[in-house]
């Protein structure tokens, strides 16, 4: 056990190397920060973008009602991707901590801070959609409401789960800032990457408050602006990270809080 925190010896002039373990750690945190960044886009068009897409009928909520209790199944199978993709989150922020941290500490800090906001909001968000089937079924202490009202309050929740996925998008748009910085400084992984991650940022940012501040202009352009989340985890799939550069940042990060 000692010997496998103990620093292998090297020849006089050369930098002493972490054990094996150590080094080859990155393109593992890598991979499966790729994978799981990846599989967040199924996840997530299936949870947050399935619904609004082919059940909510814009203004008729006796339409959108009959859609979701002719499609119960897949309107509950939202819910479930959508608590999956917030799981698969709360994964994937810790290991791109470990892989983005010898770039900055504070900096993945800070990253870590800013997505784990938004993984409760998005949880609870989800009650909207409980409530919108409950309407849907219209539960016995619900029968105060005439069927139509029933439709009318479901539609309403519906609204409001669109607004708390817009609140839990600056959250989505804060942590890609940090994020992005700390790919741009890295030097074992593209500055173009962070860069468009940092792009991105600003694309959930103004469609979050746009929204809120403008909400008939139908103002989106993070649907322009997320390429940095498409390329990053593909790049970490396929090449991984420079891991020499990585090992000689983890170094320098060690000997500056030594």
């Amino acid at each position: 056990m000692i010997a496998n925190n103990v620093m292998t010896k090297q020849p006089a002039g050369e930098v002493a190397l972490p054990h094996r373990a150590t080094v080859s750690s990155p393109q593992i945190y890598a991979r499966i920060a790729g994978w799981l960044y990846l599989s967040m886009i199924p996840l997530g068009i299936m949870g947050i973008m399935y619904v609004p897409l082919n059940m909510v009928v814009a203004g008729d909520a006796a339409a959108t009602v009959r859609n979701i209790v002719n499609a119960e199944g897949l309107f509950r199978l939202s819910i479930v991707s959508a608590f999956v993709v917030q799981l698969v989150n709360l994964i994937l922020v810790l290991v791109l901590y470990r892989l983005l941290k010898p770039a900055s500490q504070s900096w993945a800090a800070l990253m870590v801070i800013f997505f784990l906001v938004s993984i409760p909001i998005a949880f609870l968000n989800e009650l909207n959609n409980f409530a919108v089937l409950a309407l849907a079924h219209g539960v016995d202490y619900l029968r105060i409401f005439s069927m139509e009202e029933q439709q009318t309050l479901a539609l309403f929740f519906l609204e409001l789960h669109e607004k708390g996925v817009l609140i839990a998008g600056i959250f989505w748009g804060l942590w890609l800032f940090p994020m992005g910085y700390l790919v741009f400084k890295s030097g074992f992984l593209p500055r173009i990457l962070g860069i468009l991650l940092m792009i991105g940022c600003f694309g959930y940012l103004v469609d979050s408050f746009a929204a809120f501040l403008f909400p008939d202009a139908g103002i989106t352009i993070a649907q322009f602006t997320f390429i940095g989340e498409v390329t990053l985890p593909l790049w970490l799939v396929t090449r991984g990270v420079n891991v020499a550069q990585w090992r000689e940042r983890a170094l320098a990060a060690q000997d500056y809080t030594a």
